[in-house]
C-alpha cells in the first residue's frame, strides 16, 4: 500500500534556562494546526515522539523528561503594548495529551530571543548594541512576561560568561520579569491563595493530614514540608524518580491539592491536567552535594526546595515554580516563609538538585488579598538548531 510522505516545518530547537523544547511560528504550522485542537495536539505529539511506550521519544524530538518535552508556539501580538504572544504546550511522555493549563518559565527565556530572530518584534525596538525589552504575552495564563535580551551588533547575542546550575555551559544573562504572577486562570479562584489561607490542612486518603501552602502565581503549586512526608529537602532525582510508592504518592498529593484549590472537580480529573498544579516540598537550609558534585553549603542558601514536573522530580527547578517559591517567600507566615526563617523579604535563594537559584518577588496586601507586582530571575538562552522539523503527513 501506498504511505504518505513526511513533510517539514520551519522550527527552532532551544534551550531556554533548564529546559528545551521546539519553538514554531503560528504561520509556519500546517494551516489545520494554526488553530487550537486535535489537528494541532496531534502534530505537536508526533514532532515530540509521543505516546512512546518505552518513555523514550526515540522517533520524535522529546528527551524523555518533562523539561524536554515541550514546544513552543509564537506570533506577532494581538494584544495592546506587546511584541509577541506565547503560547506553551507540556507534552505528555506516555499518554496522548498536550498539556495548556499552565506556562514554562524556563522557555520564556527563549522567547524574546526567538522572537527577534524571527521578525516577531518591530526593528524599532531593537537596539544594535545592549538590551532590547521585549514584551510577550503569555497566552495560556493570561499573564505579561518582560524579557531583556542582550543585543549586539543588531543580533541576539547568546553567547557569554552567565553561568546557572543545572545548565552545562555558560552563556549570555537573560533577565526575566513575570508581571503580576499571581494567576487568576479558570477555576483557579481568582486569588493567589484560592483556599483563602496561608496555610491549610491537606487530607490526602492514603498518605495523611498534613500542612501545606497552596498558591497560585507563576503556577499553581502545593507545597509542604518535607519532614512531614518523610523526606529532609536534600533529595536528588534518584532518591525519588527511582521508587513508584513514592511518585504514587506525590501523584495523590497532586490530586487532592487541586481539588483543594478548585483546579478541578474531583481526582479523577488529575489524569488530564498533569501540567499543573506543580508539587514541592520545603526544607530548611541544610548540606548537601548537587547532582553535579558540587558541594551546597547550608549558608549558601535560605531554605531548600525540591519539585516535581510531570510526575517526577525535576533535575533542577521549573522556573514557574521558581516565581511560586519567590512570591511565597515574601509572604511572612507561608510554609516556603517559614522554612526560609520566617522574616520579611524581597528576594530569596534556595538549594535545588543542580545547585542553587535566587528569584526576587515584593508582595504586598491590598484590601485584604495578597498580591505581587512582578517576580524577577536571571536565565539563558540558546539556539540548539534551526530548519526544519519532519513528520509523516497523515500524523495529524
Amino acid at each position: 500500500m501506498a504511505h504518505v510522505p513526511q513533510i517539514k516545518i520551519p522550527a527552532t530547537y532551544m534551550r531556554g534556562g533548564t529546559s528545551k523544547g521546539v519553538f514554531f511560528s503560528l504561520q509556519d504550522l500546517p494551516e489545520a494546526a494554526q488553530i487550537p485542537g486535535p489537528a494541532r495536539d496531534a502534530l505537536l505529539l508526533r514532532v515530540i515522539g509521543s505516546p512512546d511506550p518505552y518513555d523514550k521519544q526515540i522517533d520524535g524530538m522529546g528527551g524523555a523528561t518533562s523539561s524536554t518535552s515541550k514546544t513552543v508556539i509564537l506570533s506577532k501580538s494581538i494584544k495592546a503594548d506587546h511584541d509577541v504572544d506565547y503560547l506553551f504546550g507540556q507534552v505528555s511522555i506516555d499518554k496522548p495529551f498536550v498539556d495548556w493549563s499552565g506556562n514554562c518559565g524556563n522557555l520564556s527565556a527563549a522567547v524574546g530571543s526567538f522572537a527577534i530572530s524571527n521578525g516577531l518584534v518591530d526593528a524599532s525596538r531593537i537596539p544594535h548594541n545592549g538590551v532590547a525589552v521585549v514584551r510577550v504575552w503569555q497566552a495560556n495564563i493570561g499573564k505579561t512576561i518582560i524579557a531583556h535580551v542582550p543585543i549586539t551588533n543588531g543580533e541576539v547575542q547568546e553567547t557569554g560568561d552567565f553561568e546557572l546550575d543545572g545548565v552545562t555551559f555558560p552563556a549570555a544573562e537573560v533577565q526575566v520579569e513575570f508581571l503580576d504572577p499571581a494567576a487568576e486562570e479558570e477555576g483557579g479562584g481568582g486569588s493567589m491563595f484560592p483556599t483563602g489561607n496561608l496555610v491549610d490542612d491537606l487530607e490526602v486518603p492514603g498518605v495523611g493530614t498534613f500542612k501545606a501552602t497552596l498558591i497560585n502565581a507563576g503556577i499553581p503549586t502545593i507545597f509542604v514540608n518535607a519532614a512531614d512526608i518523610g523526606y529532609t529537602g536534600t533529595e536528588l532525582q534518584g532518591a525519588i524518580n527511582g521508587d513508584p510508592k513514592a511518585l504514587q504518592m506525590f501523584e495523590t498529593i497532586r490530586a487532592y491539592g487541586a481539588v483543594r484549590m478548585g483546579l478541578i472537580a474531583n481526582v479523577d480529573e488529575a489524569a488530564k491536567r498533569q501540567h499543573t498544579p506543580k508539587v514541592a516540598f520545603v526544607a530548611k537550609p541544610a548540606d548537601y552535594v548537587a547532582s553535579s558534585g558540587k558541594a551546597i553549603a547550608a549558608a549558601d542558601v535560605d531554605l531548600l526546595v525540591r519539585a516535581l514536573s510531570m510526575g517526577k522530580l525535576h533535575h533542577a527547578m521549573m522556573g514557574t515554580a521558581a516565581v511560586a517559591i519567590g512570591t511565597a517567600a515574601a509572604i511572612s507566615g507561608t510554609l516556603v516563609n517559614l522554612a526560609a526563617g520566617g522574616i520579611e523579604r524581597n528576594a530569596v535563594r534556595f538549594g535545588h538538585p543542580s545547585g542553587t537559584l535566587r528569584v526576587g518577588a515584593e508582595a504586598s496586601q491590598v484590601n485584604g488579598e495578597w498580591t505581587v507586582k512582578k517576580a524577577i530571575m536571571s536565565r539563558s538562552a540558546r539556539v540548539l538548531m534551526e530548519g526544519y522539523v519532519r513528520v509523516p503527513g497523515d500524523s495529524f
